[in-house]
């Protein structure tokens, strides 16, 4: 994601810092919705994503007017590749969510921003400090014992696909720091298209009314709203205060859903997730200062 690489004024960062705790606040929703709704993932990506692609369709017009598809032409490679790769951390997302706990599933992605530093060694050469390599260390440990408190084949499957939603999440981030240039709303809303495709012949059309009134929250609120937020906010604050900021998601969403369906995630899911937030929380406090 693009980010302010110059001074802002106080006003412009709690602005900016609103608005990306907003965001995560609203993120956090994501499992209590995908439980709510009675239909099948696929169903839930292709109509998630269709009310999504509208609601980032809309505000590309009402920012740029006449010129909103000037930025797809910016896209290049490289915004290509961060829309296919957004969309495959999406694809893994919902149904990582159908097959594990919440818990588990946003520790892995928690754990993005610590991928992102190894995939950004391998491909960028960027240095990865001693801080930052403790901290993969760790976040590897917190993994494995996710991981291994798999009770069953289909929450293994779902850690796994919460490993590649994550993996895949962090490829994003990496092609972002590649071509800062690229513009995010449009290669996000290219992701969500092609969700929308790839789950189209898998979907249901006929979705009862209340599941899709709950599926337009989910696209239009839930995700268009909420990227609009990030993609604005991170603008005006260090991107290591919105990696702080974004630990939050991984805090709240569980606790949603424990509230709202009394989910217990595990004794070992959550030690890891701890063990994960806390590497996450000490490398990005590093990089803050």
């Amino acid at each position: 994601m693009s980010v302010a690489t110059h001074p802002v004024s106080a006003s412009d960062y709690r602005r900016g810092a609103l608005l990306v705790t907003g965001a995560i606040v609203v993120w956090s929703t994501a499992g209590v919705l995908a439980r709510w709704v009675d239909v099948d993932p696929w169903t839930t990506l292709f109509w998630r994503s269709v009310f999504a692609a509208a609601s980032l369709l809309a505000y590309l017009v009402w920012r740029d007017g006449t010129r909103w598809t000037d930025g797809f032409r910016r896209l290049g490679r490289v915004g290509i590749a961060m829309g296919l790769c957004f969309a495959a951390s999406m694809i893994c997302f919902i149904n990582a969510l159908a097959l594990t706990t919440v818990a588990a599933v946003l520790v892995f992605q928690a754990a993005a921003p610590l991928f992102a530093a190894v995939l950004a060694y391998f491909f960028l050469h960027e240095r990865v400090t001693r801080r930052t390599a403790i901290a993969i260390a760790l976040t590897m440990l917190g993994v494995g014992l996710i991981v291994s408190s798999s009770g069953d084949a289909g929450r293994m499957w779902g850690n796994l696909i919460s490993a590649v939603m994550g993996l895949t999440y962090a490829l994003t981030v990496v092609l972002a720091r590649m071509e800062r240039h690229v513009p995010t709303t449009e290669a996000t809303l290219l992701g969500v298209l092609v969700v929308a495709l790839v789950s189209a012949p898998m979907a249901k059309f006929a979705v009862p009314a209340q599941d899709m009134a709950l599926l337009a929250v989910f696209g239009i609120f839930q995700m268009g709203l909420a990227l609009i937020m990030f993609t604005t906010g991170i603008r005006l604050i260090p991107s290591a205060d919105a990696g702080l900021i974004s630990v939050l998601e991984a805090v709240l969403a569980p606790i949603w859903v424990w509230l709202v369906f009394r989910e217990d995630p595990g004794t070992l899911t959550l030690i890891g997730g701890a063990v994960v937030i806390a590497a996450v929380t000490w490398a990005a406090t590093a990089e803050r200062r």
